[in-house]
């Protein structure tokens, strides 16, 4: 009978090979009487996901940049088929829902940030991202909205006091919220940051972020806690009756 080794690799199931089962042995020679066999220890429970998250994040950036070197390898050496199978695979792993499994593991940067300074590099990153956003169909769709978010998340990463930051996490809200992604929790935390980051900004963000803990994430007091939010700052009238209304209904008035 063969048996399909499986080992933990990273944070998925890889394959690793196949091996002949042995017929077993007798664990104790005839005529004598066999000793206890203690219980397995159990393995010391995770308090935390963290380092798991961690590997995981850094396991897809490894397979990704070393994809990224591969191609750029075979087209230095001219050899079009394995840039092609390079390409295709690279455009899978994009295409490929990856959810965040802990948002504040290298993924939301904190409210504290300040948007201050006014850098063309962002400038230029943010105008490319809005190039691919929102464009094209099917997998075009998926792929264009993947390349606007690395774009976006790109600001952050390397421009987080730029004057931009706080227009970044508006689109990268409704990137998450778009039907390319449906990762509402990351939505919510991005439509927070875009007013956080820019105070007094006077957007929809509050009451779409509001919307989304209460109907998605079913995160009531999080939800009311934003609609009353919504009343104390937004200056649209719509908006407000919006939140003034469904703050009442999760009240339990009329």
């Amino acid at each position: 009978m063969r048996i399909l080794l499986l080992v933990l690799a990273g944070c998925g199931v890889t394959a690793v090979g196949w091996a002949t089962a042995q017929p077993s042995k007798p664990l104790t020679e005839p005529g004598k009487s066999a000793d206890p066999i203690p219980p397995a220890a159990d393995p010391p429970a995770a308090t935390s996901d963290v380092q798991l998250v961690e590997r995981c994040l850094t396991a897809r950036k490894d397979y990704e940049n070393s994809l990224k070197a591969l191609y750029e390898y075979y087209a230095k050496i001219g050899d079009k088929q394995r840039m092609m199978w390079t390409e295709r695979e690279l455009m899978a792993y994009h295409l490929m829902w990856k959810p965040s499994y802990n948002l504040d593991v290298k993924d939301v940067p904190p409210p504290t940030l300040q948007a201050s300074i006014n850098v063309k590099e962002a400038n230029d990153l943010y105008k490319a991202a809005m190039e691919y956003k929102g464009k094209g169909f099917g997998d075009d769709y998926i792929l264009n909205m993947r390349r606007a978010e690395l774009l976006l998340r790109e600001v952050l990463e390397k421009y987080p006091n730029s004057d931009k930051i706080g227009d970044v996490a508006y689109q990268l809200g409704e990137i998450y919220e778009s039907r390319a992604y449906k990762q509402y929790d990351r939505a919510a935390k991005y439509y927070e940051r875009s007013f956080q980051w820019v105070k007094g900004a006077r957007t929809d963000a509050r009451l779409r972020a509001a919307v989304l803990y209460d109907k998605q994430l079913n995160e009531r007091s999080k939800a009311i806690e934003l609609y009353r939010s919504v009343i104390d700052n937004d200056t649209d009238p719509d908006r407000i009756k919006q939140a003034e209304k469904r703050l009442a209904e999760l009240n339990g008035r009329k």
